[in-house]
C-alpha cells in the first residue's frame, strides 16, 4: 500500500450478537450484584441474532479507513467461512488485508455477545495462534498495537520494533492478557508510547495490579500521572458514563463528558473513540479536538448493533463535529 499511514496490528475476529427482549420471564438482571440471571435448562427467545465483524485492531483499521485514513491490519485468522467475512468486510472498507495470516488448520476465532438492557455481555473464544506477523516496507505514520490472544510475546516485540526503526509513532492500546502479564515487555512499550489507550479499570491493573481500586475525579489525575511515569508521552483514559481524560505532554490534564445518546450496546465504544482520536492525530488537529472527534465517533458506535455498523465517515464526522458544543475541560 501506498502512502500507509497506520498499521493496526492485533486481533480480528467475528461477533455474534443475541439480543433479549427486556420482558423475558427466564432472564434477567441483579443490579446489585452486577449479575445476569437465566432459567436453567429454559429455551431463552432471542429478539434478534446479528453478525458482525469484531476484535480490537480490526474495528480500529475500520474505523480509521472510514475517517479518510490509509490504513492496513495485521492479524491472524483461520481459514473457514467466518475468515472470508472479515477479509471481504476488510475490502470493502478500504482497509489493506495483505499482511493477514490464513491459517489453514485454524478456525477463526468468535465470540458471542448477549446485548440486555443496553449492555452486552461476551463469551469469547481466542484461538491459540504463533502470530508470526510480516511487516510492510513501507513506512507508516502511526503503529497502533493492541490486544492479542495468549502468544504475544513476539509479536508485541516485532511490532514495537518496526515502530521504532520506522520512526512511526506509536498508539498502545494493551489486551487483558498483556496487562494482567505486566512484564518487562510491557514496561518497555510504555517507556517509548506516544498514545496510551487505557479504560480506568486497566489503568489501575497496569499501576497496582488488581488490588487497588479508586473511583473518584481525583484518583483519575493520580492514575494519569503515575502512567505518565511509566514513560508514555500521552495518556487517554476512558471511563465509561464519566467520559475520557487526557494528559498530554505537557502535563496538562483535559476531561470531556459523554454525549447523551440512546445506547443499544456498547461493543466497540473504546476501539471507534480510539479510532476517531487518532485519526484527528493524523490529520494534524489538537488533542482536545481529538478527543472530540473520538466522542463523537463513540457516541454513534453505541447506538449501533457491534462494533462497526456505527463507525461515521470523515465527511459525517465533521458535519457532527460543526454541530458539537462541548470542549474539554481542563481539570
Amino acid at each position: 500500500m501506498q502512502d500507509l499511514a497506520a498499521l493496526c496490528v492485533g486481533d480480528a475476529i467475528v461477533d455474534i450478537f443475541l439480543r433479549i427482549p427486556e420482558d423475558n420471564p427466564h432472564f434477567g438482571l441483579d443490579e446489585k450484584a452486577n449479575k445476569l440471571f437465566i432459567g436453567f435448562g429454559e429455551k431463552i427467545v432471542v429478539e434478534k441474532y446479528e453478525i458482525a465483524m469484531g476484535g480490537n485492531a480490526n474495528n480500529t483499521a475500520v474505523g480509521l479507513a472510514k475517517l479518510g485514513i490509509k490504513t492496513a491490519l495485521i492479524a491472524e485468522i483461520g481459514k473457514d467461512e467466518f475468515a472470508q467475512k472479515i477479509i471481504e468486510n476488510l475490502k470493502s472498507e478500504n482497509v489493506d488485508s495483505s499482511f493477514i495470516i490464513e491459517t489453514p488448520t485454524e478456525k477463526t476465532s468468535f465470540s458471542v455477545g448477549i446485548s440486555y438492557k443496553g449492555e452486552r455481555t461476551l463469551f469469547v473464544e481466542h484461538v491459540e495462534r504463533m502470530h508470526n506477523f510480516k511487516f510492510p516496507e513501507t513506512k507508516p505514520r502511526l503503529v497502533y498495537l493492541t490486544s492479542l490472544g495468549r502468544i504475544w510475546e513476539k509479536a508485541y516485540i516485532d511490532a514495537f520494533e518496526f515502530s521504532q526503526k520506522e520512526n512511526a509513532l506509536l498508539a498502545f492500546n494493551p489486551g487483558g492478557i498483556q496487562i494482567a502479564e505486566r512484564g518487562n515487555i510491557i514496561w518497555s512499550i510504555l517507556e517509548k508510547t506516544d498514545f496510551l489507550f487505557v479504560n480506568k479499570e486497566e489503568a489501575e491493573e497496569i499501576l497496582y495490579g488488581k488490588e487497588i481500586k479508586f473511583t473518584s475525579e481525583k484518583s483519575i489525575k493520580k492514575l494519569l500521572y503515575g502512567l505518565k511515569g511509566l514513560g508514555p508521552r500521552n495518556i487517554i483514559i476512558t471511563d465509561s458514563g464519566n467520559g475520557s481524560y487526557l494528559q498530554d505532554e505537557q502535563n496538562n490534564t483535559h476531561h470531556l463528558g459523554i454525549m447523551n445518546v440512546p445506547v443499544v450496546e456498547k461493543t466497540g465504544a473504546g476501539d471507534s473513540f480510539n479510532a476517531g482520536f487518532l485519526a484527528a492525530v493524523l490529520k494534524g488537529s489538537s488533542l482536545t479536538q481529538a478527543m472530540a472527534w473520538g466522542n463523537l465517533n463513540a457516541a454513534s458506535v453505541v447506538q449501533q448493533v457491534g462494533a462497526q455498523r456505527g463507525l461515521l465517515t470523515e465527511e459525517q464526522l465533521k458535519k457532527e463535529a460543526s454541530n458539537f458544543k462541548d470542549t474539554p475541560e481542563e481539570f
